[in-house]
């Protein structure tokens, strides 16, 4: 969704309205470079995604989500804290293999808890640095 369609204040009424309220204001802070690019987490009910970006250029320097073929086998159902730990852990991975170590994590307008807290805590314990 375009970045000024959200801006509508007509979105607040619905709880992905508010969501995205929310993000808004976390992106009016959070910027990402190419030397430390913004981790952006994304959450639906079965799945989780997850991508690394730079927005000096706007380009999505990498993308990984529960859909993943390699993240996949390991698990039976994406939408559930063992995916996101899983999902935390291949997203490192896959950081370091780019020669990413340092991002800005941005939860997406989501509360800091359940499958986000996984995704980061994992994160982290596979070396990211946020």
């Amino acid at each position: 969704m375009n970045y000024a369609r959200r801006k509508n204040l007509k979105m607040k009424k619905t709880k992905e309205g508010a969501r995205i309220t929310r993000h808004n204001r976390l992106r009016q802070r959070i910027i990402g470079t190419k030397e430390r690019p913004r981790l952006c987490i994304h959450r639906s009910l079965t799945n989780l995604y997850a991508q690394f970006v730079d927005d000096i250029s706007g380009n999505t320097i990498c993308a990984i989500s529960t859909l993943e073929p390699k993240v996949k086998e390991k698990i039976k159902y994406g939408g559930n804290v063992k995916a996101a730990q899983l999902l935390g852990e291949a997203a490192a991975i896959l950081a370091k293999a780019k020669g990413i170590s340092n991002v800005v994590f941005d939860r997406g307008g989501y509360i800091y808890h359940g499958r986000i807290k996984a995704f980061a805590e994992s994160a982290r314990k596979n070396g990211l640095l946020f």
